[in-house]
């Protein structure tokens, strides 16, 4: 994650990586790459508290893998929630937008790709939480760069060229390799007598 002021805009601008995720109650520019990958924008009207994410999975294969990270579906927006609610949100007056899904990943199987799997995923997430999804701009077959501005609840979205659609197709096959290809760490569990 990186922050940066752009010329356009007097705002801080906080770059999210894949797996990452940001919460503010300062008005703030979050901006993401995203293109099999989803991004849900949160916001609390009333407290003034936003924050987004960026999720490569829904959930992973094997939960012996799980490392408890960003990167997966329903932890990221626990992950996302919890630090909003940390800064003063309410998790009833949640409101949503999200991005993302695009099949641009050459490893995707028909009918089955990462993009589709992570758009079911937050919109049956959303429902189950009773949260409330203003906007969306889901799948294609192109990468998307976001501009969330926190203070506003404005998303603005840009279509992206082929070399950055090249860039996050690398980036997002390599993140699915590594996780599927991922050893178990786990280490043995101990238990101590008192």
């Amino acid at each position: 994650m990186s922050t940066l002021k752009e010329k356009h805009s007097h705002h801080s601008v906080v770059s999210l990586n894949i797996g990452q995720y940001y919460a503010c109650k300062s008005g703030e520019v979050i901006r993401t790459l995203l293109g099999s990958c989803v991004s849900t924008c949160l916001f609390d009207p009333q407290a003034g508290v936003a924050g987004m994410n960026h999720i490569l999975l829904p959930h992973i294969a094997d939960m012996h893998k799980f490392d408890l990270n960003a990167r997966y579906g329903i932890h990221a927006m626990e992950m996302l929630i919890n630090e909003m609610i940390q800064l003063g949100a309410r998790r009833t007056r949640l409101q949503a937008k999200a991005f993302g899904g695009a099949n641009v990943l050459t490893t995707a199987t028909a009918g089955s790709t990462p993009g589709t799997k992570n758009i079911e995923f937050i919109k049956e997430y959303l429902e189950l939480e009773k949260i409330p999804l203003l906007a969306s701009d889901f799948g294609g077959n192109f990468t998307r760069v976001l501009f969330f501005h926190t203070d506003t609840f404005e998303v603005y979205i840009r279509k992206t060229e082929p070399a950055l659609r090249n860039l996050a197709m690398q980036q997002e096959e390599e993140l699915v390799r590594a996780v599927s290809d991922e050893k178990d760490y786990s280490g043995d569990i101990i238990l101590f007598d008192e």
